[in-house]
């Protein structure tokens, strides 16, 4: 009996939704490795800092020899910036906002209206569970997670998350975009937290309980850490990753795990939360950037 072979996807077009720290990250990849790219953001000032910062990224590897000046200028010319959601329109969109699921399930939803049903829709999410997030759009087989990690520029890995209804020619085409990009992508089921977030959510739980029964201060805590081989302790990550972003993840994976006891977020990180000390992106987190 002849069988039918699973089609082909060809990603020519790529859409970025969401110019914060890991959407603009995303973009300079994109545009970097030769693919037009859409960076949208509802926000024009936030849009435009995404553009210096794609830029200065751009510039500062031809600085380091790992671009030319050709080529820098070459990727600048493949980014499209707007903010007008109408043209966010390409062969696969990689949403990389708020990690909330009634703001992610609206965006795709409206993303699916303004484009074909071949449109590839990718979650950067950390920790929100794929299969919810494709339940309510129309044709979730093409909904799948693109998991970057911050920087994303300088972090290789990506994870490829594939949801109960994601076919599999989608994942398999967002898994061999990753190695176009230069990644080194890895294939995750749809579990909290996926791998890297569930493994390393007690990096920054248990060192945050430390703080918390005042075994020692965060400083010591990062100190340590970082002498026995860390490249960063946890209180410096979570300020470069975002305490916010970081607090969100944890509380949507203790939530995910049925409230599990070790997954329980932090008092200290969720005042830090409430104060609007955010980390580098804020000028304050756990340590003070002003």
């Amino acid at each position: 009996m002849k069988t039918t072979q699973p089609p082909v996807i060809d990603i020519r077009t790529i859409a970025v939704v969401g110019a914060g720290t890991m959407g603009l990250g995303i973009a300079q990849i994109c545009v970097q490795h030769g693919f037009p790219t859409i960076l949208f953001d509802l926000n024009p000032t936030i849009l435009e800092k995404a553009q210096q910062a794609i830029a200065a990224g751009l510039a500062k590897g031809v600085e380091k020899g790992k671009l030319t000046a050709e080529a820098r200028d070459a990727a600048l010319a493949l980014l499209h910036p707007t903010t007008d959601l109408v043209m966010v329109q390409a062969d696969l969109i990689i949403e990389a906002v708020v990690e909330k699921l009634t703001v992610k399930h609206q965006l795709f939803q409206e993303l699916a209206g303004l484009n074909s049903a071949t449109t590839i829709l990718a979650s950067n999410t950390s920790s929100l569970p794929i299969t919810r997030l494709a339940a309510p759009v129309p044709h979730p087989e093409r909904v799948v997670g693109m998991h970057f990690f911050n920087p994303a520029p300088v972090m290789a890995l990506v994870e490829v998350i594939s949801g109960a209804a994601t076919a599999p020619a989608v994942a398999e085409a967002v898994f061999n975009l990753a190695v176009q990009l230069g990644k080194k992508p890895v294939r995750a089921a749809d579990a909290p937290g996926f791998i890297v977030n569930r493994v390393a959510r007690h990096f920054y739980v248990e060192s945050l309980k430390i703080v918390e029964e005042q075994v020692a201060p965060f400083t010591v805590v990062d100190e340590l850490l970082e002498a026995t081989g860390f490249k960063m302790g946890p209180f410096r990550l979570m300020d470069l990753i975002g305490v916010d972003t970081n607090f969100s993840v944890t509380s949507a994976m203790f939530e995910a795990f049925h409230y599990d006891p070790k997954f329980r977020p932090s008092r200290i990180q969720q005042q830090k939360v409430d104060a609007g000390h955010h980390g580098r992106k804020t000028g304050k987190g756990f340590y003070d950037y002003s």
